[in-house]
């Protein structure tokens, strides 16, 4: 028995062979442009997280480790996470504003955040530039970063959009795109019997 789906009159007939140009010849020289360049976002993004853990972790005097009033810059110093400092207490006491500042400086500095926010910074930047765990990483790190957007709002140059929405949108592509496939070790990692088990683990 064959079952003929109903159609509002008037209304057009989807057709059966057509095919989104998006998913026309992956190979082809635009397909190739996008994947190159997707892989080039995926190990940009990735280094602003690991780079934001090694700087916090070492305090090499860019955002850690440098006075802001004086510009004295004291490299492996005490702001260093492994010399005792917090890597979350100076943004979330100082840096925050708007409706949930209260609720972010209340944890400011406290051992668990430190250990989260580090943690986290270090996986997705492994991760992306890695090109494993694409999905996983690409909801982590747009999570720390809505939440970092969060923190101090409004933004100062945009009545609500910033540079942190705009990676958190970009990383939602790149975990749909496959992008740890170019350039990246996604491939072998999408062959393992786990991760073809359990698909979020792409």
């Amino acid at each position: 028995m064959t079952v003929t789906p109903q159609v509002r009159p008037g209304a057009r007939m989807p057709d059966p062979d057509f095919v989104h140009p998006e998913l026309i010849a992956p190979d082809s020289r635009s397909g190739k442009t996008f994947r190159y360049l997707a892989a080039a976002a995926r190990l940009s993004i990735g280094w602003v997280f690991l780079w934001a853990f090694l700087d916090k972790l070492l305090a090499l005097g860019f955002s850690t480790g440098r006075d802001g009033e004086t510009g004295i810059v004291d490299r492996f110093g005490d702001a260093a996470w492994i010399n005792g400092g917090s890597p979350t207490e100076g943004f979330l006491t100082f840096g925050t504003k708007g409706p949930f500042a209260d609720i972010y400086q209340s944890f400011a500095g406290a051992a668990w955040a430190n250990w989260l926010f580090m943690l986290g910074l270090a996986g997705i930047g492994i991760a992306l530039i890695a090109g494993i765990g694409m999905r996983i990483a690409a909801v982590a790190g747009a999570t720390l970063l809505v939440f970092m957007w969060s923190a101090a709002l409004p933004p100062e140059n945009n009545p609500f959009m910033d540079y942190h929405l705009v990676y958190a949108i970009v990383l939602g592509m790149l975990g749909v795109a496959g992008a740890g496939r170019t350039l990246g070790l996604g491939s072998r990692w999408e062959a393992l019997p786990i991760v073809q088990k359990y698909s979020f683990l792409k």
